[in-house]
Parts: structure tokens; C-alpha cells; sequence
């Protein structure tokens, strides 16, 4: 098979929550990152003057999903049980980036994942073109690349 030079679209995707359990179709994902901190170290007798750097720890982006609001009571009802369990509500997620047929291309797996915040849509009377949207910011313990 050729290898791919172009690259894969941003808009093929599926969000799944611990496995495949799917929460509607979310038409933003954002925030997929990770940085690694930097530790400096120097001893008292290095020949040069300057600090070697030791990775340090690791944080995992919020990750930020949006959809238009449908008639479900899904994302209330695990804001709900994180709200009254607290790390008993934890869910592993994945996101998967797929290609113009809908192959899989690469997943990203989420776990430790809980709901910080929501946002309900901005309603306006003067519209009638725009649609509800409601957004949901997860913190997530860690992700690996598939």
C-alpha cells in the first residue's frame, strides 16, 4: 500500500466513552495535549555554568467538547454522579480520527476522565439560524497515542 501524503481531514471522528458508549455526536473536540515539565539540576563542581534539564511531570490538557443540544440527559446525568460520587464517576475516553472511508487512523485514549465544567448555550430571540450549544471541559489523568 502507498503511503499517505496528504493530510487527514479534521471533521471524520468519533468520541466513545469507556469503549463504546456513545454520548451524540460532539462537533468540536479541542485541547488534545500534554506537556512535560522541566526540572533544572546543576552540582557545585560542573565544569560548565549552566544547568542540565531533567524531564519532570507530566499534566494532560482539559480537553473541550461541544455539541448542539439534543434530548438527552447524558452528559447531565455524569456531571450529576461526579458532582455526588466524586472519582467513582471516572470515565476512560477515546477519540478516533478516521479517514475520508472512515477507517480508523489514530485514537487517542483518555483515562481518568472526569467533567470540570459545562456550558450551557447563549440564547438569543432575534436568531433562528443558529443552533444551542452546550459545552462540556473534561480533566483527564492521561492519554496515549494509537
Amino acid at each position: 500500500m502507498a503511503e499517505r501524503t496528504v493530510p487527514y481531514g479534521d471533521f471524520n471522528y468519533l468520541v466513545k466513552f469507556d469503549g463504546n458508549e456513545l454520548f451524540g455526536g460532539f462537533s468540536e473536540v479541542s485541547g488534545l495535549g500534554m506537556e512535560i515539565g522541566v526540572a533544572q539540576y546543576r552540582t557545585g563542581n560542573e565544569a560548565e555554568n549552566h544547568p542540565r534539564k531533567i524531564p519532570g511531570m507530566t499534566t494532560v490538557s482539559d480537553i473541550t467538547l461541544r455539541r448542539g443540544i439534543i434530548s438527552s440527559a447524558d452528559l447531565w446525568t455524569w456531571l450529576d454522579d461526579t458532582r455526588r460520587t466524586g472519582p467513582v464517576a471516572k470515565k476512560n475516553i477515546s477519540i478516533t480520527l478516521q479517514d475520508e472511508a472512515h477507517n480508523d487512523v489514530q485514537t487517542w485514549s483518555l483515562t481518568g476522565v472526569f467533567p470540570m465544567r459545562y456550558n450551557g448555550p447563549s440564547l438569543n430571540a432575534r436568531g433562528g439560524s443558529e443552533v444551542a450549544i452546550e459545552e462540556l471541559v473534561l480533566a483527564c489523568e492521561s492519554f496515549t497515542i494509537e
